[in-house]
C-alpha cells in the first residue's frame, strides 16, 4: 500500500490566491508569529536606512547647481547640464580611457591569479608549509592602503629598491619610478596584485574543498596526470565560483581603486593616472564642485549596474550559473 501524502501545514489566518489584496494581511500575520525574529533584524534594517538609503538623496545633487548654503531642496534646478560638462569637457576621454585601460589591466592580471594560486597551494601536500605560505601571502591585504602606498614610494624613488632595478636593466640613471607616466600602470597593477593574490584566493581554496574526491581517484585509475585532473576535474569543480566572482570583478571594472591612485600619483603623470573616481574627489572636495561630481559619480554607478546586468545576462545564457 500506498504511504498517505502528508498534508501541508498552513497558519491559521493565512489568505492564498489573493495577490496584491492578501499581501498587507500575510505580513502582518508573519510579523505577530516572528515578532522577535522582526526585532532582532531591526538594528539591521535602521543601519542600512540610515547609510544606504538616505544618502541616495544625494543624487539630485547631479541634477542641480548644488549649494550648500541653499540644501538639496532649495538649490536651482539645472537638469541635465552637468552631465553635458562632464562629456564636453577637456578631460573626459583621458578619464574613460585611463579607468577603462586601468580596470582591463587590472581584471587580465588581477583575476586568474589568485585562481592559480590556489590551484598550486591546492597541490601543495605539505600542510605545515601550505599554511605558511598561505599566511605570509594574506599579510600585505591587512595592510594598510596608506602605509603600502608608502612602501611602494620608497621602493620607487631615487635610490629605491624598484628604482635601482629599473636602472640596471635599463642602462639609465635612477629616478623616481612614479614621475614617469609609462611607469605607472605596472606599478599600479602589481602592487594591487601583491596585496590582493593571497586574500583573493581564499574563497577559491574553499570551493576546492568541496569537489569530491572520488573523482581524482577514477581519474588516477584511468591513466590521468594532475595536468589532465586538473582541466578535467578541477576547473570544472570550482566553474560556478569563478563565474560569480568573474561578474562581480567585471561590475567594478570602472570603480578602480581610487584611495591608492590618490595616495601614488601626482599632477605630472595625470595623463595615465588620472581616473573617473579621482576625478570626481578633486571636483567635490577640492573645488566644491558638488554638482558636477555628483552627475560623474553617478555617470559611473550606471555603468557598473549596465555591467554587471549584461555580464549576468550572458553568464546565464552560456551557462547555468548566474547572480540572479
Amino acid at each position: 500500500m500506498k504511504g498517505k501524502q502528508k498534508k501541508k501545514t498552513k497558519t491559521p489566518g493565512y489568505i492564498e490566491g489573493k495577490g496584491l489584496r492578501a499581501f498587507p494581511h500575510n505580513i502582518a500575520l508573519d510579523f505577530r508569529k516572528n515578532k522577535l525574529l522582526y526585532l532582532m533584524s531591526l538594528p539591521i534594517v535602521i543601519w542600512f536606512i540610515i547609510f544606504c538609503y538616505v544618502p541616495m538623496g544625494g543624487i539630485m545633487m547631479a541634477f542641480e547647481k548644488f549649494s550648500p548654503v541653499k540644501g538639496l531642496l532649495g538649490s536651482s534646478w539645472i537638469g541635465l547640464d552637468n552631465f553635458v560638462a562632464f562629456f564636453q569637457g577637456p578631460y573626459f576621454f583621458r578619464l574613460m580611457k585611463n579607468t577603462v585601460v586601468l580596470g582591463v589591466l587590472d581584471l587580465i592580471v588581477g583575476f586568474p591569479a589568485p585562481i592559480l594560486f590556489a590551484l598550486l597551494l591546492n597541490e601543495i601536500s605539505s600542510k605545515k608549509f601550505k599554511k605558511t605560505v598561505q599566511t605570509i601571502s594574506y599579510m600585505p591585504y591587512f595592510i594598510s592602503s596608506v602605509v603600502l602606498c608608502g612602501l611602494v614610494m620608497d621602493f620607487c624613488a631615487s635610490g629605491g629598491v624598484l628604482s635601482n632595478l629599473v636602472a640596471s636593466v635599463t642602462n639609465s640613471d635612477g629616478r623616481n619610478l612614479l614621475g614617469v607616466s609609462s611607469y605607472f600602470r605596472p606599478i599600479f597593477i602589481l602592487s594591487n596584485l601583491w596585496q590582493g593574490i593571497g586574500y583573493g584566493s581564499i574563497i577559491y581554496l574553499a570551493s576546492l574543498s568541496s569537489v569530491d574526491q572520488e573523482l581524482y581517484e577514477a581519474a588516477v585509475v584511468d591513466g590521468a596526470n594532475r595536468m589532465k585532473q586538473t582541466l578535467h576535474i578541477t576547473l570544472p569543480g570550482i566553474a560556478p565560483t569563478i563565474i560569480i566572482m568573474l561578474i562581480l570583478r567585471i561590475s567594478t571594472l570602472l570603480q578602480v581603486s581610487s584611495d591608492k591612485i590618490l595616495l601614488l600619483y601626482n599632477p605630472s603623470i595625470y595623463n595615465t593616472a588620472d581616473v573617473i573616481n579621482t576625478y570626481v574627489y578633486r571636483e567635490g572636495l577640492q573645488n566644491y564642485n558638488y554638482g558636477l561630481s555628483a552627475a560623474v559619480g553617478l555617470f559611473n554607478s550606471l555603468i557598473a549596474t549596465a555591467l554587471l546586468l549584461i555580464t549576468n545576462r550572458i553568464s546565464a545564457k552560456c551557462s547555468d550559473t548566474s547572480l540572479f
